[in-house]
C-alpha cells in the first residue's frame, strides 16, 4: 500500500538528536516516516549541523533544508517591533522557505506537521481547509518569555514581556486554525487551555520519551572521571539562556557548601557550546566544564548523580528522562520535575532552595539513600516513555476527524 504525503516543517533540522528539541523532533519524524511519504522543510543554524545532511534525508521522499545565520535573524526580527508581530515569528521568516512550502502544498499535500509553533507562519489561511494540520508546540513559548522578564532589567524586561504576549497571540491564532495543537505533557497542555480557553478541545499533551536501550547502564563505558571524585553532572546545550541559569546558581550558590562538606565532590557540566560566563565557573574550586562530548552516556553512568536545578523550565525535560534511564539518583528542582509521570515507587529528589538541594547532594555523596533509587527511576521511564507508544498518537491526529476530543 502507498503511503500519504506529508508535509514536516520544523524550525531546526531534527539531527543530530543531541538536544532537547532536536530529540523529540527527531523520533517524531523517524516515526512517521515509517507511515509517510516524509517532505521535511527545515532551517540549518548550526553549520556543524550540514553534515547530518544525508543522515535526515535518509527518512524523507525530499527535503528543503536552508540556512539560517542567527546573528542576522536576530536583526531580522526587530521588524517584529515595527510590524506588530512577536519577534519569534520574523527571525524564521524566509521568502524562499514560503515559496517552497507553497508549491507542496498546491501540489495537493493534505497532511502537515508543524513542528514549533513559529513554522505556522508559512501556512495561509486557506491551507487549513480540507486540510489536517497538527502543530507541536512542544511547549507554551509565550509563557516562557514571561518567566524570563523578572531576573532581567530594562529594556530586556519589556522586551521579554512584549514577545509573551505577541507570541501567545500567534500561538492562540495557529492553534485555532489546526486540527490539533500538541503539548509535552499534561502541565503544559493544561496552562494552554488556561491561556487558549477558546481551542481547548483541540489541545493535546503528548509526552516525550527516551531510547532506554541507548540510554542503558548495561553497557560498559569508560570513566571520564579521575579515580576517587564523586560528580555531580548536569548536561545540556551551555548557551541556553535557561542551562545557563542553572548552572551558575548551582555553582556558586550550592555546590561551594556541598564542597565543604564533601571535598571529593566535583560539579561537571556537560554540553556543547558553553558560554563565557559558563567557562569562568571553572574557578570555582570542584567545577568542570567539558564543552562538547562525543558521548554523555560515561558521564551519566559514573555520576554520583545527575542535578538538574533549572529555574526556568519548560515541560519534561530529556536531561532527566536520560538520567533515570541510566540508573542515577536525580536532584532536581521542581520545574525541572514538572510535567513527569508520577510513579508510585520513586521517591522525587526534589527541592527549590540551595539549602534543600545542598542537602540532597550531600545524602547522595554519603550514600544516605535506598541503594535502588537509580534502579527505580530506570523501571519508571522504561514503564512510562516509550518513544513509539507516544509518537504514535501524532499518527491518530493526523488521521482524525478535526475537533477531536483531547485525551
Amino acid at each position: 500500500m502507498t503511503k500519504p504525503h506529508l508535509l514536516f516543517l520544523a524550525h531546526r533540522i531534527p539531527y543530530p538528536p543531541n538536544k532537547g528539541d532536536k530529540i523529540r523532533s527527531f523520533n517524531l519524524l523517524k516515526h512517521l516516516a515509517a507511515h509517510y511519504r516524509i517532505h521535511l522543510g527545515c532551517f540549518v543554524d548550526d553549520p556543524a549541523d550540514w553534515r547530518y545532511q544525508d543522515d535526515i534525508t535518509a527518512y524523507c521522499e525530499e527535503a528543503h533544508l536552508q540556512a539560517l545565520h542567527p546573528r542576522l535573524a536576530k536583526l531580522k526580527s526587530l521588524r517584529g517591533l515595527l510590524t506588530g508581530q512577536a519577534l519569534t515569528v520574523p527571525y524564521y521568516a524566509d521568502a524562499r522557505m514560503h515559496e517552497w512550502v507553497h508549491k507542496k502544498l498546491d501540489a495537493g499535500i493534505d497532511r502537515v506537521l508543524v513542528f514549533s509553533s513559529a513554522m505556522a507562519q508559512y501556512l495561509r489561511p486557506e491551507d487549513h481547509a480540507k486540510r489536517h494540520v497538527v502543530v507541536d508546540f512542544v511547549d507554551v513559548d509565550s509563557d516562557k518569555w514571561r518567566q524570563y522578564a523578572p531576573s532581567h532589567r530594562f529594556p530586556m524586561k519589556q522586551l521579554y514581556l512584549r514577545e509573551s504576549r505577541e507570541l501567545l497571540a500567534f500561538e492562540r491564532q495557529t492553534s485555532a486554525r489546526a486540527t490539533a495543537g500538541v503539548f509535552v505533557s499534561h502541565e503544559e497542555a493544561e496552562l494552554f487551555r488556561q491561556l487558549s480557553p477558546e481551542t481547548a478541545r483541540v489541545t493535546h499533551a503528548i509526552d516525550n520519551g527516551v531510547d532506554v536501550d541507548y540510554f542503558s547502564p548495561e553497557h560498559a563505558y569508560p570513566s571520564p572521571f579521575q579515580m576517587g571524585e564523586h560528580h555531580l553532572v548536569f548536561t545540556g546545550a551551555m548557551d541556553y539562556w535557561a542551562n545557563v541559569d542553572a548552572v551558575r546558581w548551582f555553582a556558586e550558590s550550592i555546590f561551594p557548601g556541598i564542597h565543604k562538606q564533601c571535598p571529593k565532590a566535583r560539579f561537571t557540566i556537560v554540553g556543547a557550546r558553553p558560554s563565557p560566563e559558563v567557562k569562568r565557573l571553572e574557578e570555582i574550586e570542584g567545577v568542570q566544564v567539558t564543552g562538547a562530548v562525543k558521548d554523555v552516556r560515561p558521564y551519566l553512568a559514573y555520576a554520583a548523580a545527575a542535578v538538574a536545578p533549572l529555574r526556568i523550565a519548560r515541560g519534561v525535560q530529556n536531561k532527566v528522562l536520560e538520567a533515570m534511564a541510566m540508573a542515577r539518583p536525580v536532584i532536581a528542582t521542581s520545574q525541572a520535575m514538572d510535567g513527569l509521570r508520577v510513579c508510585e515507587d520513586v521517591d522525587p529528589m526534589v527541592g527549590d532552595t540551595p539549602e534543600a538541594l545542598k542537602a540532597l547532594a550531600v545524602a547522595v555523596l554519603t550514600v544516605d539513600i535506598p541503594d535502588d533509587t537509580g534502579a527505580r527511576n530506570r523501571a519508571c521511564v522504561c514503564r512510562h516513555y516509550s518513544w513509539a507508544e507516544h509518537m504514535g498518537r501524532f499518527v491518530d491526529l493526523l488521521e482524525s476527524d478535526r475537533g477531536q476530543e483531547s485525551r
